[in-house]
């Protein structure tokens, strides 16, 4: 998995597999987005794949925004939208972009 900062905005565009082998570093990705300011944005348009468990740090660090802010999902994988729809339906501190 590669990471890198977007130059536009609050957020990171991410690229490759979120599996067991990299959720450490997304892990600390996410909790370092979410300690500052503003909306987070993820460009996941080039994420073929995320596990279970890499759906579930997106939606814990969604719920640790602070009020009036919300986490960007562009071009997320189908399997990470599925997941967060079954999982964590109504979470409105997500918002997904095609």
């Amino acid at each position: 998995m590669e990471i890198c900062p977007l130059t536009d905005r609050s957020g990171v565009h991410a690229a490759g597999e979120i599996t067991l082998t990299t959720r450490t570093t997304w892990e600390r990705t996410l909790e370092d987005l979410v300690g500052g300011g503003g909306d987070v944005h993820l460009d996941l348009s080039a994420v073929t794949f995320v596990d279970v468990a890499g759906a579930s740090a997106v939606a814990v660090a969604a719920q640790q925004l602070g009020s009036g802010r919300r986490m960007v999902l562009t071009g997320p994988p189908p399997g990470l939208r599925r997941a967060l729809e079954m999982f964590w339906p109504g979470l409105v501190a997500i918002e997904v972009t095609a």
